[in-house]
């Protein structure tokens, strides 16, 4: 069964009025009180467009001019899977859960689909998410249909979850945007690796709430590897409490159009916030990075450090803000982009921010742009080195740099076959 095709803003309201009553949770008064406050939210703000201060270098006309469905028959069958970075992974295809290719068994802690254990997730969906003010995030909240439900008891350690999405490609244009939760208890400790994978003319719009208790460790991983002709538009909302750690890294290789956006708050005394990330274009590509993150309590910590390499006719994005509250006392912030233009042709936009109202801190930013090193390749070159060889080397050498700072040895793993498989594909070319 397909819906009518949307069209826009105007199409995606419609389809919400059509399906309204057959979303997850249309019987949960709550659940249609925050679906109907959203349709409202996107019914008066639309998509962001470059007016917008935060959207000034991101232009989402292609999307808004689009014409999507989502897709309203469960894909069956066998789907061919990215290689497994973990024992148990939850799978996801065209943004809903397939028990049959996940493997949870064994799990000391909640986690599984989010559309099925709506009463369990009632707490805490939409309390960080900001559909008011993200119309993204409005879109999503209206028209999700699942998404991830972890839930970590205190104490507990988590291990490893592979976190795996695919776009299967119907022939038509599609959107999904899955909802993702995930909650840590008071010293529990989890790692998941996202993979992002898919083809088509296809929207992933993809939100994601996480708490992070006292004491507790949340490692973040995602790979954003899907072809370039998806647009992934993604959302993330973080707290975290006192003594808690957010450690997220992203690997961004291959949408047509990116936007990696992450509001993070640090709520308690030595709560820590990392951030770091590599994203890579090609001729036609855009990459958006786009974080803010909160300062809220004395004695906290962030460190930001982002990548970028630019090929071809491509533009990358990197606009990063900290605030820091005047009880934010002792603040230690750190915010670094640095960027590699492969061509004449690609073009960086780079936005760092500090505002601060406390006298107390440490905290500094900066932003590096430029070609391939001539010195460096001269020295690769006098040593016999093959002109192309040596420029693999330096762009190699400057994406898994990135990646250094990364403990988990299966997670640095996986990202860097994500940068690798990357550069092989298309770095070379340029």
């Amino acid at each position: 069964m397909t819906a009518p095709v949307a069209t826009g803003a105007a199409g995606f309201l419609a389809r919400y009025e059509g399906l309204k009553d057959h979303l997850p949770g249309a019987r949960k008064p709550w659940l249609n009180a925050l679906r109907a406050d959203a349709a409202v939210h996107f019914a008066a703000r639309g998509f962001p467009t470059r007016r917008i201060e935060q959207w000034k270098y991101t232009d989402l006309a292609p999307v808004a001019q689009a014409s999507f469905a989502e897709p309203l028959t469960m894909v069956e069958g066998a789907i061919a899977l990215p290689v497994a970075n973990a024992a148990h992974r939850a799978v996801f295809v065209d943004g809903r859960f397939r028990s049959d290719l996940s493997t949870l068994d064994g799990l000391a802690y909640r986690v599984g689909s989010l559309a099925q254990d709506l009463n369990a997730a009632e707490p805490f969906l939409g309390a960080l998410a900001k559909p008011g003010s993200e119309p993204l995030v409005a879109l999503n909240t209206m028209l999700f249909e699942d998404g991830i439900l972890i839930d970590l008891p205190e104490g507990v350690d988590g291990g490893l979850l592979e976190l795996v999405s695919i776009a299967v490609d119907p022939g038509r244009p599609f959107a999904f945007h899955p909802r993702h939760l995930v909650r840590l208890g008071a010293g529990a400790r989890l790692t998941v690796i996202e993979t992002a994978t898919g083809r088509g003319q296809c929207l992933h719009n993809p939100v994601f709430e996480i708490e992070v208790a006292e004491g507790a460790t949340f490692t973040h991983g995602r790979m954003l590897q899907e072809e370039a002709t998806v647009f992934h538009l993604s959302t993330i909302y973080a707290t975290i409490a006192a003594g808690g750690t957010y450690d997220n890294f992203t690997v961004a290789a291959g949408p047509r159009l990116t936007r990696n956006e992450i509001h993070a708050a640090l709520t308690g005394p030595k709560a820590a916030c990392h951030m770091n990330g590599a994203q890579m274009a090609a001729d036609g590509q855009h990459v958006d990075t786009t974080t803010a993150l909160d300062h809220a309590a004395p004695d906290c910590a962030s460190r930001q450090t982002y990548k970028t390499v630019l090929a071809g006719r491509s533009r990358g994005v990197f606009q990063g803000k900290i605030f820091v509250h005047q009880v934010a006392q002792k603040t230690d912030g750190y915010q670094m982009n640095q960027a590699l233009l492969l061509s004449e042709d690609a073009e960086i936009d780079s936005k760092p921010q500090l505002e601060i109202y406390a006298d107390d801190v440490k905290c500094s930013h900066g932003a590096t742009v430029g070609a391939l090193d001539a010195d460096s390749l001269f020295y690769l070159r006098s040593r016999g080195i093959p002109e192309s060889q040596a420029k693999a080397m330096l762009v190699e050498a400057f994406l898994h740099e990135a990646v250094e700072t990364v403990t988990d040895e299966t997670l640095r793993a996986a990202l860097t076959r994500a940068l690798d498989n990357w550069w092989s594909r298309q770095g070379k070319a340029a």
